[in-house]
């Protein structure tokens, strides 16, 4: 068996669900730009950076801005979506996730985020969780969206590991791909038809623990 030693987590859809609040927000910009945006669209978004989510957005309208404009309007989108993440508490986390960290750090595995958003820390103080990280990679430190492996690599390496020893934990089929662009096993969080390519799937963390997990990905 691997001797996997880190432990590399997305954000939204795997410790906590702020995709709600992603939708929302690029949902009002939209509307105020009259562009069309369904939820269905919104699936387009999942694990793409902002600026990538934009440029989305503006096909779905068929419209054309200069950065300057992309910007101001990524900026307002994110002032949005901060106004509803300020509102999360740690009731807030997904079932079983505290736990599953908790066990994970007493047994000695060493811990990273690997998320796009630049609003990690805020969102994970708002947790109450920020102390279960050994590292945080996200949008402020990493510029290539996944399926690129920038984030996890630059995990690995503020863990101190290489690449091989670190599994990914993931909710997006372009994260399971950045995972294994990064030569890490992808353990897939939510579908196991979304997530047909990851190295096995869980519903989710509820009375799951890191060892049985990497037991599993042999």
């Amino acid at each position: 068996m691997m001797d996997y030693q880190g432990l590399l987590f997305d954000l939204d859809g795997v410790i906590v669900d702020t995709a709600k609040y992603h939708y929302l927000a690029w949902k009002a910009l939209s509307d105020e730009l009259g562009i069309p945006f369904t939820r269905q669209d919104n699936e387009r978004l999942k694990g793409v950076s902002r600026m990538a989510s934009f440029d989305i957005i503006l096909e779905l309208g068929r419209r054309t801005m200069d950065e300057a404009e992309k910007e101001a309007n990524c900026q307002k989108k994110n002032d949005l979506y901060v106004s509803y993440i300020k509102r999360l508490t740690e009731n807030d986390l997904l079932p079983g996730v505290r736990a599953f960290l908790a066990d994970a750090r007493a047994k000695g595995y060493k811990i990273a985020l690997g998320s796009a958003s630049k609003n990690s820390p805020l969102i994970l103080d708002r947790l109450g969780i920020a102390g279960l990280f050994d590292a945080m990679v996200d949008g402020t430190k990493v510029s290539r969206a996944k399926p690129d492996p920038e984030v996890f690599l630059r995990g690995a390496e503020e863990l101190c590991l290489p690449a091989g020893a670190c599994v990914v934990f993931e909710d997006a089929a372009a994260g399971v791909e950045a995972a294994h662009n990064a030569g890490m096993k992808a353990v897939g969080i939510g579908s196991p038809e979304i997530l047909s390519q990851a190295d096995i799937v869980l519903p989710g963390f509820a009375d799951v623990r890191a060892d049985d997990v990497l037991a599993r990905l042999g």
